[in-house]
């Protein structure tokens, strides 16, 4: 996955050519190609190998909390390894940068089209998300660090599907896709492990069929993304005071009303309005796939006799003529869709509410005249008979018979 969203970078974002790209990380240039002409990421699972290191990590992390930077040849004499070094240097080495000093952090040079800062900001807003029910929920940010340009979403929750489909509607509103995005360690992005980032799965296919870059910053990191740090702050300081909200889709249509006028205010630290950069930046940008990811819930079920189906935490009605029948389902940040081989047999304004039930009048009309049909149809003759099994044949099969 990971050399698969790489080659797509480095061909789609940099232009550099196939025998380029196989030359740098060493692979087969059919495999570039192959990774090149697929849209869609590579599905390859293997089971997770022990290493012999395992039983001796918690001696090296002891030994790199007092002193970070003992050679690994120190290390290995100190928790007696026998075996081959190249291993344990790989081990150390990952381990190493949890236990050094931090470093501070600079200032970056921003170039057109080249980065973006992401982040998940929660204004402390009470938004309705039903009758009687409100909740906090999060927005994720964007800026883009050449013109300092804001895009923003609010977002139902912070689960992968959900989060990657804010980010989404952000690039679109962006217009094209900057060539790296920066981002913290949130669950459904990456997290830093064994002293390196990785990635999770659905944000490989995401970025990967973008072409787009990931800097994953280190925990403990603000700094390194102050960018958007301060966009949060201005957000919360300049459009939020003296604002009501009746719902997620109300908040986000006023923050829409409030981006251009934050983008067009005087930016200190660039000397000018973001506006005076942004076509610049664009044109440097990665242009959107004709084909965008959708990273949308998805999942397949049997519809069962009471037809609904259960979505994100609620129940949702489908047309009962489904029943017994394996629905697809997909629910993206407004709407949850159900179909039966193509055709749709449901469709839904999204629920905010845990364990609501959500019910369209046509699918209880459709179940309340099935209903009625059925107890039209005739019983079976009242003479029928039925065969009772002597039970005195088990007796004799047992050899238990008087």
């Amino acid at each position: 996955m990971e050399d698969w969203a790489e080659i797509r970078r480095l061909h789609l974002a940099e232009g550099i050519p196939i025998r380029e790209i196989a030359r740098r990380l060493g692979l087969a240039r059919n495999t570039v190609r192959d990774a090149v002409r697929s849209s869609t990421p590579p599905r390859y699972e293997r089971a997770p190998a022990g290493s012999a290191v395992d039983a001796v990590e918690p001696d090296i992390r002891r030994l790199l909390a007092a002193h970070p930077r003992m050679p690994a040849t120190v290390i290995a004499e100190r928790v007696g390894w026998t075996r081959g070094m190249s291993v344990l240097r790989e081990r150390v080495a990952e381990l190493r940068p949890v236990y050094l000093p931090p470093d501070p952090a600079g200032r970056t040079a921003y170039r057109p089209g080249e980065l973006a800062q992401w982040d998940l900001w929660f204004p402390p807003a009470d938004i309705p998300v039903g009758p009687g029910r409100t909740a906090r929920l999060p927005v994720i940010a964007g800026v883009s660090g050449y013109p300092r340009w804001i895009v923003a979403r609010m977002i139902p929750s912070r689960e992968s599907h959900d989060l990657l489909l804010g980010h989404l509607a952000c690039l679109v509103d962006l217009g094209r896709g900057p060539r790296k995005g920066v981002y913290d360690n949130e669950g459904a992005i990456g997290r830093w492990r064994g002293g390196r980032p990785q990635l999770t799965t659905a944000f490989q296919a995401f970025r990967g069929t973008l072409g787009m870059g990931v800097i994953l910053l280190a925990p403990r990191d603000p700094e390194a993304k102050g960018v958007v740090e301060r966009a949060n702050g201005y957000l919360e300081t300049s459009f939020l005071p003296g604002r009501t909200f009746a719902s997620p889709d109300d908040f986000n249509g006023q923050l829409a009303d409030r981006l251009p006028g934050a983008n067009s205010r005087r930016h200190r630290a660039i000397g000018c309005r973001p506006a005076d950069r942004i076509d610049e930046d664009r044109s440097a940008m990665l242009a959107l796939p004709p084909v965008l990811p959708d990273p949308a819930f998805r999942t397949a079920v049997r519809l069962p006799r009471d037809h609904y189906v259960r979505v994100l935490g609620s129940d949702y009605s489908v047309d009962p003529a489904a029943i017994g029948r394996r629905v697809e389902v997909r629910a993206d940040l407004a709407t949850v869709r159900v179909t039966l081989a193509g055709d749709p047999v449901a469709l839904h304004r999204r629920s905010l509410v845990s364990h609501a039930v959500v019910t369209d009048p046509a699918h209880a009309a459709a179940r309340d005249a099935l209903r009625g049909a059925r107890a039209r149809t005739p019983a079976l003759p009242g003479d029928a008979e039925v065969e009772v099994r002597d039970l005195a044949v088990y007796d004799r099969l047992l050899g238990i018979a008087s």
